[in-house]
């Protein structure tokens, strides 16, 4: 038996619940990343969040894009905060934090900028047929590994030092307490 194109009780495509499962994801993590109290938790939250983010990609028919969101962003960034976090400071955050204190400027500005955004994108005319430009993994390797080799290296080599610094420093401040 065939699966039907839309939810057969509620009408709607299954790529559009698709969407909104992964949207509200996505806006619910970010909500936890920023609110919650324990450190570890909110990096966990963050990386849920760019998870679902990269499935939004692929949705949109960048799959290039969602690899390098799960490549860079979970596997990379969100591993090297976390292991930041646990190398130089304890687990549970403060009982006053500094953004607390931001909560209405910050709520302000966001409804501002929400309006801002429904603005833009109801002034905007959006063409009937989006054209993409279509590039394969070969051809974003060749160019990065050809053209750019250098800038990558320099780069990869920045990186692994800032990794390394961050250690270093982490381990002397914490022999210089006992």
């Amino acid at each position: 038996m065939p699966i039907p194109d839309t939810v057969p009780l509620l009408g709607i495509a299954w790529d559009d619940v698709l969407f909104i499962v992964l949207a509200a994801i996505v806006i619910v993590a970010g909500v936890l990343v920023v609110t919650m109290r324990d450190i570890i938790r909110c990096g966990l939250a963050m990386m849920v969040c760019f998870g679902a983010l990269a499935g939004l990609y692929v949705m949109l028919g960048a799959p290039l894009v969602a690899a390098a969101q799960v490549i860079v962003y979970i596997g990379a960034i969100s591993v090297l905060i976390l292991f930041a976090i646990m190398l130089t400071q304890s687990k549970v955050a403060p009982v006053r934090l500094v953004f607390q204190t931001q909560a209405v400027p910050a709520a302000i500005a966001a409804v501002v900028l929400a309006i801002v955004i429904a603005l833009a994108v109801s002034a905007t005319e959006w063409p009937a047929v989006a054209t993409r430009l279509w590039s394969t993994t070969n051809d974003v390797a060749r160019v990065l590994f050809d053209d750019y080799l250098l800038a990558f290296e320099v780069v990869s080599v920045l990186l692994l030092a800032a990794v390394i610094g961050g250690i270093y420093l982490a381990k002397r401040e914490g022999s210089s307490d006992s």
